[in-house]
């Protein structure tokens, strides 16, 4: 998906694009784990829609739970959900950063090619 060390560095709309592109997978994923979690939350905690949207939302942004848990199966489900929340927010900071860290790291590669001719 990136060029290699030996290849020129991507143009501005190359780069703006894969931007884009990471910006749509980690959205899409977000929506995934937003929809496992209202699910969840829905038919397990037995929560109702907009209270499942609630929780699942505060857990996913690091805020914690909103909702008292009564049931075993719903607070093991709102455990097992927390540290899928905590995987997926750094797959998608993984996602998002990685073009840019990418650019920066070809650039200064560059850069010392130019250095030692």
């Amino acid at each position: 998906m990136f060029e290699r060390k030996h290849e020129k560095l991507a143009p501005v709309s190359v780069f703006i694009r894969r931007i884009a592109l990471s910006l749509i997978t980690a959205g899409v994923l977000v929506l995934a784990a937003l929809f496992i979690g209202i699910a969840g939350y829905h038919w397990i905690a037995g929560l109702e829609w907009v209270d499942a949207l609630l929780d699942t939302s505060m857990i996913l942004g690091g805020m914690g739970p909103v909702s008292q848990l009564t049931s075993q199966s719903a607070k093991v489900f709102a455990a097992g959900y927390a540290l899928f929340s905590g995987l997926i927010f750094i797959a998608v900071m993984g996602i998002v950063f990685s073009p840019i860290v990418h650019r920066m790291l070809h650039k200064f590669h560059i850069d010392d090619m130019d250095l030692e001719k």
